[in-house]
């Protein structure tokens, strides 16, 4: 599958999990990732800045893991000044990586070489070896278990949204 074709399926996950998406132009000086912002919990697209199609994923775990009533306020440079700001990016890359295994994406779509300050595809050694950031908060939340014998077993999902 080429990259678009990627892109295209995890938008439609986006989409059926209830996130909202818009394309248009983004000042560059508003990007935290190249052509995405979180704008009162949708995710804006700019095509023309975009570098890396995976990072919708990321995204759209930050707007997954955040409590419900709280998502609509969701605002790009305000979402690492949230108290929990340091969970919630741990969730969300265990988010990022679920949902890669749960659309038959290779992990490298979120996890690439230039992303998470050059460390994306340490993150997938982990998580392939079983050592997972990020899952024991989701598991918390009631979003997944590793407990053996479950119906559903982290990179499985119990839910996707955080209510």
């Amino acid at each position: 599958m080429s990259q678009a074709d990627y892109f295209k399926k995890a938008m439609g996950f986006i989409h059926e999990i209830g996130i909202q998406t818009e394309f248009k132009p983004i000042p560059a000086d508003q990007c935290f990732l190249p052509g995405l912002f979180i704008e009162q919990g949708s995710i804006i697209i700019d095509q023309d800045r975009l570098q890396y199609p995976g990072d919708i994923l990321h995204e759209a775990g930050h707007i997954a893991v955040v409590p419900a009533a709280e998502r609509n306020a969701l605002y790009g440079p305000h979402i690492q000044k949230r108290k929990d700001a340091p969970a919630e990016e741990m969730m969300v890359i265990a988010w990022s990586y679920a949902a890669c295994i749960y659309l038959g994406l290779e992990p490298e779509f979120v996890f690439h070489k230039d992303g998470y300050h050059g460390g994306g595809l340490s993150i997938i050694d982990n998580f392939q070896a079983g050592r997972y950031i990020g899952v024991p908060v989701l598991q918390w939340l009631g979003m997944t278990t590793v407990l053996e014998g479950s119906a559903i077993v982290y990179p499985g999902m119990i839910k996707w949204m955080r209510d």
